[in-house]
């Protein structure tokens, strides 16, 4: 089944039965004086035509989102008056409570709750999608939850730690029917679309290479810091979840994606942002690369993917920074030209082919001006935003692989079709690993 083939689970406040089943299920929570614009009035949309939001994990990235605005290109915070948050989970009580004073504060009310355990939140019958920001270890979890308990979700990126929790992703969405959208917000930047629109309509030639800048895997492979005292404001053993377990030490919840325990580092940090617009770019959406090669030091100076079609791919930010002055970013090289991207900006050889106005008939790709909107959109009208699962699981292989490659230490062969390691054992290994007990994906 297809993103788009993907059965329909409608938003629940759109009719008045079910805003009449949610009034009554609530009522004990409701404040004893009901402001203004939970009515409807001083310019607010009545609630019967808001999307009802939970947020889980609520620090840096979540607090962002938390208070039921959307982020515009250039970074500004502009609200909607469609959408409202009522609910905040974390393990940090100092992240938790600062949630609750942001919501409360945003609305103009005082009944948001607050939730340690993110089961609690999605057993609330009135919310009708989540907005989930916890480090990357929990995203496959709990987007599972929140599909079989029906909610949509916005997940933060990175998606997963291995490629059989992006799978499992994947397969858990489309067989609930939610909708479902991950983080990579350059799937929204005109810059980005544009630049793949380009390439893929072949105004560059044939395309050759990509260059990837993004830094690297994690430093710390083994995760050994002595343990200290826990916080009384953090339950470790929930912020652990499905790691292996260790104990307590500040560094790891200070900066997860430095240990491979939490995270794949920057390849799939940065990585999910740019190696998603190249497959974008590639047209490999519903593929992917079939060799993947780390550097040796001397026949091949950087980490390197193969394509059928092929396209090679490169990891090297110093060249991007040496060639176009961004080593964060992106370039695209053809046969009549190269197109090198970077938030939120694009440079092009020859200079007049960032003026190019695409034919009738060339390949459109699909348009979100802002990633926010994008998916609460698609909750509105049951659509898929472009930021879907399919994308998202191809593009977080990608960046997986890598870091494979890089902890064997050799190439690596890669089945697109099956989404296997063909005959590789070592590889296969790394394809998963067992989630601490109690926590399954199952």
């Amino acid at each position: 089944m297809s993103s788009l083939e993907r059965p329909v689970v409608p938003i629940k406040t759109m009719t008045r039965r079910s805003l009449l089943d949610r009034a009554i299920r609530s009522v004990v929570a409701m404040p004893a004086i009901i402001p203004a614009s939970a009515l409807g009035r001083g310019g607010r949309r009545a609630p019967s035509e808001r999307i009802v939001m939970g947020s889980i994990g609520v620090g840096g990235q979540g607090t962002q989102h938390v208070v039921g605005g959307v982020w515009t290109p250039t970074g500004g915070l502009v609200g909607r008056d469609d959408v409202q948050y009522v609910a905040a989970c974390d393990v940090n009580a100092r992240n938790l409570e600062n949630a609750r004073q942001l919501v409360n504060q945003r609305y103009g009310n005082q009944d948001c709750r607050t939730y340690r355990d993110f089961r609690e939140l999605l057993a609330r019958p009135d919310i009708d999608a989540v907005l989930v920001a916890t480090g990357e270890r929990w995203h496959p979890l709990i987007t599972a939850a929140a599909a079989r308990a029906g909610k949509h979700v916005y997940c933060e990126k990175p998606l997963s730690v291995t490629i059989q929790e992006a799978l499992a992703v994947r397969t858990i969405v489309r067989r609930y029917g939610i909708v479902f959208q991950v983080g990579t917000q350059q799937r929204s930047s005109d810059a980005f679309r544009r630049a793949a629109e380009l390439v893929r309509n072949g105004y560059i030639g044939a395309l050759k290479e990509v260059v990837v800048g993004v830094a690297g895997p994690v430093a710390n492979v083994d995760c050994q810091l002595p343990e200290e005292p826990v916080p009384d404001w953090l339950d470790y053993d929930l912020w652990l979840g499905p790691a292996p377990w260790r104990p307590f030490n500040s560094a790891y919840v200070g900066s997860w994606m430095a240990w491979r325990d939490f995270s794949g580092g920057e390849m799939t940090n940065w990585g999910a942002h740019h190696f998603d617009c190249a497959q974008w770019g590639i047209g490999a959406d519903e593929s992917g690369p079939e060799e993947i090669i780390p550097p040796d030091g001397d026949e091949i100076p950087a980490l390197t993917y193969r394509y059928a079609s092929g396209v090679v791919m490169t990891r090297d930010p110093d060249r991007m920074a040496k060639e176009c002055g961004q080593g964060n970013g992106l370039m695209f090289i053809g046969t009549e030209g190269k197109i090198a991207v970077w938030r939120y900006d694009m440079r092009t050889w020859p200079e007049g082919l960032a003026r190019v106005k695409l034919k009738p008939n060339d390949l459109r790709l699909h348009v979100a001006h802002n990633h926010h909107t994008d998916f609460l959109d698609a909750v509105r009208t049951n659509g898929v935003p472009g930021a879907n699962e399919g994308p998202a699981v191809r593009s977080i292989t990608v960046c997986h692989l890598g870091n494979i490659a890089y902890e064997l230490g050799r190439p690596i062969r890669w089945d697109p079709g099956r989404e296997r390691f063909p005959d590789d054992p070592d590889a296969s290994r790394l394809f998963a690993r067992r989630m601490r007990p109690p926590w399954s994906l199952s």
